[in-house]
């Protein structure tokens, strides 16, 4: 470590005089305002409320369970947390040293400072994540207050934050009164199957449930709790509860069943009300019907409800309205529903006011008691889906026979939405593909359906003047919509009654409700594009799970959940959803252990002795109970979904432990997709040996971490030992020490044992050099797939070699992102070369989006480190690339990262939360290449780290600019550190490609040539 001391900035014709005095006068005006403004909040503290003056910073963004505000909390020490905001905002190196929270029952309380539910005194600590309640035992449905102060690096005090709140869930299911009731008994369930032949099923339509109630005294304040299984819609007194759409997020019902929390205050009348619900099928109810697409079928019975309203009256007392035999169901105007399949609806069938009060239920019947599916029902605190976003129109083509194609401009997740105008009982049929056929009609090839077993909507109009309709409980992925105009029958002798005409068409772009934190831009033109191409894709398969696709399966995949962890978590905040997935996981766990590869598993992918294929068994996909809650933990920093999952990870290992032949697994689907001489699917270039036992070292070292992080010493030392041997195993199996690569020489191969750090001491710079040796021999194009692409990405960005990256992302033939943006995709595809016979809207293969922010930007999220160094901040400049900018709001506060190309050099521009501190390193030879531009003047630090062409320090918080000399001013470049032979060899690509290539694997003479 070396001193260094602050650098006086060269400044255009000033001399070091002048500098320093503008310096000392900015200083002082600054000094000035922050005294003046010191006095003045003093002044009006001390004369408002007797206050000391407040610190240097301030509590913002206050969160319950990593919420704002949020409804039907099935917590009994909820978890609290803040983020800081400086109060100059050009101030550095903040901290937090202490804070006080307090929570009470009414928010007059608060205001005079009495937590009365829980006041945790002054805590010395710098923690703002996940304070864990301990105050009077919480109470269900009942709304809490609270507040916090925190103490800065001077040990002086914030104000106090706003308040906050959160609303108290059930807590128990002894808290519930409600019963489920249904329109008719459970049968027995079929059992789930993954295609066949279409099985019988009665398709009956959804019911309607509906029930009056009188508010007899003035409302204070109203919450329903309600589950609607598959899916519901509930109404008061004609009022949609809610804008979110397919409640309840999806479960394995058997084992967690999820209820919504609503404050319906403002929907409640004084005197007769009216409650009315809507039940959909969803994942629930999966019926196979002919002429339809099924991916599989099965149910965990009929549709049902329960719902427990609480009224608290003004004057102290409360009563509740809950499910019982008193409600009235019948049919409704939904005939057809399924996830997969579509939905038909007949506005013939609509009954109308039935959500209000005064509505004649004459001809309705009593529902029925019924028995839950068996899961426990708690809170969900998923973010609901929601639509995000309406699409029009971009082109329209009308065909001859009347069909119109309306193309809504991209690839997305939803419904279509029509306005409509005809005859009662003429119809409208929509059917949704990704792509057209070359007629330029709709096909739904890419979705493994099309005619016979179509996916489709159909509205069935009553003829009143202007309609309006998009379906309500199933939804498919698409981009173009295919029009049906079909007359209603015949009557009579008289003429046939004219076509309904559409007025309107739009598409509604559903997915989870999760808010945006990250932003990647001002960089290539083309990795923007990329960029959005992937971020399509990911919003569209977030619904209630991961989904592999918003098509043909809609299954949550679990690969995706940790080799995609970063790329989704630095655009989204996802940890109530990660939380949701690893939930899912235990459920599904067996008694062996085994974590398929799905998660609920609606389906189970067994032979037709019911063992367990490779779809339901392998351990990449089934490693994601332990790699994603850590992942999880890596970017919130919050141990909870550790500690609550340990025995799921324990189990999981130890089951992976007893399928090892000598600290060795080899089956499983391996590096799905990858690129070889046959369609792409199970791995072709490199061994399942090599993908299956890497991801099991993987595993033993995270939970070596793991229970390192939870206090389990003897755990870790347990399993690190068993790492060892398996590192030893498969290096023994692997690594080729004459040629400096592992297995086939893949690049999957060699990256993933560089990323898990298996490589033995002194060889890792070969097996780099294989691994772009193998891009540069692939004239810079991946052939990993599913999984490897993962590690190639991680292995060069943290071996130096973004250059590498940078120019695979920036081939515009196939395989390639750049292809499938040059043939129309717009969201990103399964396959690499965008095949129309693959899914159009897939993100397993998106890891280039960890590299714009990981990479490029160089912003690093890990809370395993050092608390002064969980941020970090690396980026890479590379040529061809003018510059990046990037941005993620962490769970302290907005962490960004830019670079440009300036005059004599690159212009860095970063900015840390308040509170923290961040380890930056930038591509200089030594310290004397950087200089210190922004307002702040000098270093950020008094030491530093200068390794081979990079300078590296820990800064406080607050905004820096930094100018490094262009390492090409000095006679070299960032890349000319790497291997000069392998740009020479790249830059004679073409004369190589003139002569026959030597296969890198072990195929035969046909297989050979196809790769070359």
């Amino acid at each position: 470590m070396l001193t260094l001391a602050p650098e006086v900035p060269s400044s255009r014709g000033c001399s070091v005089v002048s500098y320093f005095e503008r310096r000392f006068e900015r200083r002082a005006l600054v000094g000035l305002l922050v005294f003046l403004c010191c006095s003045v909040a003093c002044f009006g503290e001390r004369a408002g409320r007797g206050r000391t003056p407040a610190g240097s910073l301030r509590p913002v963004h206050l969160e319950t369970e990593a919420l704002t505000g949020p409804i039907g909390v099935d917590a009994d020490h909820p978890r609290l947390s803040w983020q800081l905001a400086a109060m100059d905002a050009g101030a550095h190196d903040l901290s937090q040293t202490a804070y006080r929270v307090l929570v009470a029952s009414s928010p007059d309380l608060l205001l005079t400072d009495v937590g009365d539910v829980w006041d945790s005194a002054r805590v010395e600590s710098a923690d703002q994540l996940e304070i864990v309640f301990a105050g009077r035992p919480i109470q269900p449905v009942t709304r809490y207050y609270w507040k916090v102060k925190t103490w800065d690096q001077e040990h002086r005090a914030s104000a106090w934050s706003a308040t906050a709140s959160w609303v108290s869930g059930m807590l128990s299911p002894l808290r519930w009164t409600a019963g489920w009731i249904g329109a008719e008994r459970d049968q027995s369930p079929p059992a789930s199957r993954n295609g066949g032949q279409p099985t019988p099923a009665q398709i009956r339509p959804l019911p309607l449930f509906r029930r009056e109630f009188v508010a007899a005294k003035p409302i204070a304040r109203a919450v329903v709790a309600v589950c609607g299984l598959g899916q519901y819609e509930l109404r008061i007194n004609g009022k949609n509860v809610t804008a979110s759409v397919m409640n309840p997020g999806w479960t394995n019902y058997r084992k967690r069943v999820f209820y919504n929390m609503y404050d319906v205050t403002a929907l409640i009348r004084p005197g007769l009300n009216a409650l009315g619900v809507m039940l959909g099928n969803g994942m629930y109810d999966v019926p196979q019907v002919a002429g339809r697409y099924t991916k599989f079928s099965g149910s965990f019975g009929q549709p049902k409800l329960i719902l427990q309203l609480t009224l608290h009256y003004s004057d102290g007392s409360e009563t509740t309205v809950v499910t019982d035999q008193s409600w009235k169901t019948s049919a409704g105007p939904i005939t057809f529903s399924s996830i997969y399949g579509g939905e038909d609806y007949d506005a013939r069938q609509e009954h109308a006011g039935w959500d209000m009060p005064g509505f004649s239920a004459l001809s309705w019947k009593p529902v029925v008691a019924m028995a839950g599916p068996g899961g426990e029902l708690v809170a969900q605190l998923l973010p609901a889906i929601a639509v995000a976003k309406t699409l029009r129109p971009v082109r329209t083509h009308r065909f001859p026979d009347g069909r119109v194609v309306y193309d809504l401009g991209v690839n997305f997740s939803g419904w279509p939405s029509i306005a409509v105008r005809g005859p009662a009982g003429s119809r409208v049929k929509l059917l949704p593909g990704e792509l057209l056929d070359a007629s330029g009609h709709v096909t739904q090839a890419s979705n493994d359906a099309g005619p016979g077993r179509e996916n489709s909507f159909t509205y069935t109009l009553k003829g009143e003047g202007a309609e309006s309709w998009h379906p309500q409980f199933s939804y498919n992925g698409f981009r173009y919509v295919e029009v049906s105009l079909i007359k209603a029958a015949r009557e009579g002798s008289g003429p046939g009654p004219r076509p309904p005409v559409v007025i309107a068409l739009w598409g509604s772009f559903l997915h989870d409700e999760v808010a945006v934190t990250g932003s990647f831009d001002r960089s290539k033109p083309l990795f923007l594009q990329i960029h959005r191409l992937i971020d399509q894709a990911i919003l569209s398969n977030m619904f209630s799970v991961l989904t592999d696709c918003p098509t043909r399966e809609k299954l949550g995949w679990l690969e995706q959940t940790h080799l995609a962890a970063t790329s989704i978590m630095y655009n989204y905040d996802v940890r109530q959803l990660y939380e949701k997935m690893a939930d899912d996981m235990a459920d599904s766990q067996t008694a062996s252990g085994l974590v398929p590869a799905i998660a609920p598993e609606f389906v189970a992918f067994v032979d037709e002795q019911g063992l367990s294929t490779d779809f339901r068994d392998t351990p990449e996909w089934g490693s994601a109970s332990i790699l994603s809650p850590l992942a999880a933990y890596r970017f919130y920093g919050d141990k909870a979904i550790l500690a609550r999952h340990y025995d799921t990870m324990q189990r999981y290992v130890a089951y992976l432990g007893s399928r090892a032949e000598g600290h060795m697994l080899r089956y499983g689907l391996g590096d799905w997709y990858d690129i070889g001489p046959r369609d792409p699917g199970v791995s072709q270039l490199t061994s399942k040996g090599l993908t299956a036992t890497a991801i099991y070292y993987q595993d033993l070292l995270s939970m070596a971490l793991i229970a390192r992080l939870l206090g389990h010493e003897p755990d870790a030392r347990l399993y690190g030992a068993e790492a060892a041997l398996v590192k030893d195993a498969f290096n023994s199996a692997f690594f080729h020490p004459g040629t400096g690569e592992y297995d086939t020489g893949s690049q999957t191969a060699n990256a993933m044992p560089l990323v898990l750090g298996m490589v033995p001491d002194g060889e890792r710079a070969r097996v780099l050099h294989s691994l772009v040796a193998d891009v540069r021999r692939h004239v810079d194009h991946v052939t990993a797939g599913d999984i490897g692409f993962h590690y190639v990405v991680r292995a060069l960005t943290d071996g130096d070699r973004s250059d590498v990256l940078a120019d695979m992302l920036s081939r515009t033939d196939a395989p390639s992102y750049g292809y499938q943006l040059a043939h129309g995709a717009t969201s990103l595809t399964e396959a690499w070369d965008s095949k129309a016979s693959s899914s159009q809207n897939h993100f397993m293969l998106g890891h280039a989006e960890e590299w714009f922010y990981h990479g490029l930007a160089g912003i690093d999220i890990d809370f395993t480190r050092p608390r002064q160094e969980r941020l970090q901040v690396r980026p890479f400049v590379v040529e061809g690339v003018a510059g990046a900018a990037a941005g993620v709001e962490t769970v302290f506060g907005e962490l960004r990262s830019s670079w440009q190309r300036v005059a004599g050099g690159v212009l860095y521009q970063i900015e840390i939360p308040a509170g923290q501190s961040a380890r930056i390193t930038l591509p200089a030879e030594k310290a004397d290449d950087v200089r210190r531009v922004d307002k702040g003047g000098g270093w950020p630090a008094t030491e530093y780290e200068a390794n081979a062409g990079s300078v590296s320090f820990v800064a406080g918080s607050g905004h820096y600019s930094f100018v490094v000399r262009r390492l090409g001013d000095r006679g070299t470049t960032w890349r000319t550190r790497h291997d000069r032979a392998l740009d020479e060899r790249r830059r004679t690509v073409g004369e190589r490609l003139a002569k026959p290539r030597v296969c890198h694997c072990t195929h035969g003479e046909g297989e050979r040539a196809a790769l070359n």
